[in-house]
């Protein structure tokens, strides 16, 4: 175990982190099981060795029924996240996954895309309320890979990069699903769609429909996305839209 609090160790651990940054190159910090010590030791480390982009890893459960579904509001869970954010220091690099928004993908689109509109009408994530400071996921190497903690459904893989790649917040893409999977040339399509267009991390959503099937979101009024295996959603696409991506139960306009 790391004594956070002993001022040795955060002396010698940001002399680690300026020799990173200086010798080695790295420009950002991944904080790795983060709700392991406090905010503001993460803190003290951001600031004396002011990375261009730091993102932590604060994985706790989220609310569930007795269903052993998550339920429809998840505040107290996505609150914990822009606390940290917050104590942090908003302003600066600091950023946290968002493991809201995961958890709730995971199940919307297993039939129950409405998951996808919070109660307030925007999306139920931390993308939802502070999208700047959300880095959105679909996997990493502890919920899929070999250790399998919280996979993804995996043949709806594509549904959750074409959510997180046309939505605010800024994405991350795992490479198993990109190098292992054969999928790199579907979120390669993606990717150039949401850089073509200028998808940003604060990027204007605007959800038009979250039914059980489908799903369909406007963002920056340039590009609108659909999940769901239902095709007529034509009466809903403005005029002018033209479909730039799509694969099983997805599409890009």
């Amino acid at each position: 175990d790391i004594d956070h609090l002993n001022l040795r160790v955060q002396k010698e651990l940001v002399e680690w982190l300026n020799w990173l940054k200086a010798d080695i190159g790295f420009d950002g910090w991944r904080f790795d099981f983060a709700k392991g010590y406090s905010a503001d030791v993460a803190k003290i480390y951001i600031d004396r060795s002011e990375p261009s982009f730091a993102v932590a890893e604060i994985w706790t459960s989220l609310a569930y029924g007795g269903d052993g579904k998550p339920n429809l509001n998840q505040d107290q869970h996505r609150q914990e996240l822009v606390n940290w954010v917050d104590k942090v220091g908003g302003k600066g690099p600091a950023t946290t996954f968002d493991f809201t928004t995961k958890g709730i993908l995971n199940v919307a689109v297993e039939g129950e895309l409405w998951r996808l509109r919070g109660t307030d009408g925007k999306a139920p994530g931390m993308i939802g309320w502070w999208p700047a400071k959300a880095v959105t996921f679909v996997d990493n190497h502890d919920t899929g890979s070999t250790q399998h903690m919280w996979p993804f459904p995996s043949d709806r893989v594509m549904q959750g990069y074409a959510y997180i790649l046309t939505h605010p917040g800024t994405p991350c893409i795992f490479y198993d699903h990109f190098f292992d999977w054969g999928l790199k040339e579907e979120i390669d399509r993606l990717v150039s769609v949401r850089t073509r267009h200028g998808i940003h991390n604060e990027s204007k959503l605007q959800i038009i429909e979250a039914d059980a099937d489908p799903y369909l979101a406007e963002i920056d009024g340039k590009v609108i996305v659909k999940l769901g295996p239902r095709y007529d959603v034509g009466n809903l696409i403005p005029g002018g839209f033209k479909v730039a991506a799509h694969g099983n139960d997805y599409a890009v306009w």
